[in-house]
């Protein structure tokens, strides 16, 4: 007795037809695709990690450690001789850097006139004289562009006793790099603090008035916090 009649017989292999043949080739073509795009894709995000990582290390060191508020720390920078400079105050005369030397003085580079905010700043900086004075800055000096008669007038009115000096030509706002950081690009200053020692040397700085924040004021109690912090970090 066969298998056919059985029942039992086995069906015979269809034969593989060339449709099958060509489905097999285009599916492992796709595959192989795949993976090269995956292999591109992951070189393409290598590469914009690295250019990420150049980038950052570009950058002047960014923080907002005990303000909150962002700033970065521009050139020249910490340990850098503070760039001399001579200029018309509107307390009258000539006010010199070697005129503190021995002693820490603040430089506060702003806006000026369109800038309230600055001038409210000087204000809160004038309050808080005492606590300045415990963090070890004996003296504070504003530096802005505007003329000297409009200067005065407008200290004169604010009652302000703070020396503000007119740095007309940007000269010295230049050699402090200041006005990289306004918001009316290089023909302002930004926000900018600078701390100089006895020494003449630069102890501290802290740029506020960079982008994209552009901040114009903040408290003097927060700018003691970043002071004490990050000198802390030196």
């Amino acid at each position: 007795m066969n298998n056919r009649m059985l029942g039992t017989e086995r069906p015979t292999p269809k034969k593989r037809t060339a449709s099958s043949r060509q489905i097999g080739r285009l599916r492992g073509s796709s595959s192989r695709r795949n993976r090269r795009a995956i292999a591109a894709i992951a070189v393409v995000v290598l590469l914009v990690a690295v250019l990420f990582g150049i980038y950052q290390a570009a950058k002047p060191a960014s923080t907002a450690t005990g303000s909150g508020y962002p700033h970065t720390a521009g050139q020249p920078g910490i340990g850098a001789m503070a760039p001399a400079f001579t200029l018309p105050s509107s307390t009258g005369g000539n006010i010199s850097l070697t005129d503190f030397r021995g002693q820490t003085v603040l430089l506060y580079f702003q806006e000026g006139l369109s800038c309230q905010p600055c001038w409210d700043q000087i204000t809160d900086l004038q309050k808080n004289q005492a606590a300045l004075t415990a963090a070890g800055v004996q003296h504070v000096v504003s530096i802005t562009t505007d003329p000297t008669d409009l200067v005065t007038r407008k200290t004169t009115d604010m009652h302000l006793t703070i020396p503000v000096l007119s740095d007309t030509n940007l000269a010295i706002s230049r050699d402090y790099r200041a006005t990289d950081y306004g918001m009316m690009g290089d023909s302002r200053d930004g926000h900018s603090f600078i701390l100089v020692g006895p020494d003449g040397r630069i102890q501290w700085r802290a740029d506020y008035g960079g982008a994209p924040a552009y901040t114009m004021y903040l408290p003097t109690d927060k700018l003691l916090n970043d002071l004490r912090a990050e000198e802390r970090q030196q």
